[in-house]
């Protein structure tokens, strides 16, 4: 008998996990002091890897029928994050870029299992002006860093 998909044998297993505390938390702040970026990256530790959801405020502004909307959005230490010395993309750091409104608004939730919530503790999430490309090396030609959270355990913040 093949396992299934955990969305397939419950479809609400996912969900149980935003209705708790995070194991993990990034408050988001924004780098520039003309910036009013904000926002909040919540980690929770789960049998199937990291469910990490964010909510940011103050993206730039977007104008134009062509407007991107994507900003690169990653773990650092120093850099991507990449305990295993893997190329660009597969650093365990790099994560899907975040898609704002035209106002500024952006909420992003995805599951990793490239890394354990305990190995990501007092590391930081950086918010790109520009998405990461997922090819050029080292760090995806992600533009400068608009924001930054320090990654701390979830009691820490309430």
């Amino acid at each position: 008998m093949q396992n299934k998909p955990p969305i397939e044998r419950d479809p609400i297993y996912f969900s149980q996990f935003t209705e708790r505390p995070p194991n993990a938390i990034a408050q988001i702040k924004s780098i520039q002091t003309d910036s009013s970026i904000s926002g909040w990256v919540r980690f929770y530790q789960t049998t199937y890897g990291v469910l990490l959801t964010a909510e940011i405020w103050g993206l730039p502004p977007l104008t134009g029928s062509c407007r991107s909307g994507f900003y690169g959005f990653h773990i650092h230490k120093d850099a991507h994050y990449n305990p295993y010395a893997c190329e660009h993309p597969k650093h365990a750091g790099d994560l899907p870029p975040l898609l704002s409104t035209k106002d500024g608004y952006a909420y992003l939730s995805v599951l990793s299992d490239r890394f354990t919530v305990p190995e990501i503790i007092d590391l930081t999430v950086i918010i790109h002006m520009n998405p990461d490309d997922f090819a050029t090396q080292p760090s995806g030609n992600a533009g400068s860093q608009l924001a930054i959270g320090r990654i701390v355990p979830g009691k820490t913040i309430r």
